[in-house]
């Protein structure tokens, strides 16, 4: 446990980004979660619409420094390649 003052507030501070970061990289998952459902049952129309709504999360993600920008960059790089792959 932290024992100054000023670690005491940085414990608490953690805490809370903490939170938000979780918020932020669930929204991520699930949105990525979808594009990969719908690329696997085909619809690729609906992929398109997902997967734009997968690049929103992941910016903003990567803007409140909650992913690395290659890390988001690859991601969605990959997402955009399964896509492309239907038929």
């Amino acid at each position: 446990m932290p024992i100054t003052r000023s670690a005491k507030k940085a414990l608490r501070t953690s805490y809370k980004k903490r939170v938000f970061n979780q918020i932020r990289k669930d929204n991520v998952q699930k949105t990525v979660k979808s594009v990969k459902k719908l690329v696997s049952e085909g619809k690729k129309k609906d992929a398109a619409s997902a997967l734009r709504l997968a690049q929103k999360a992941l910016d903003k993600a990567v803007k409140e420094k909650t992913l690395n920008k290659n890390a988001a960059s690859r991601k969605k790089s990959r997402l955009s390649k399964m896509i492309k792959k239907i038929a």
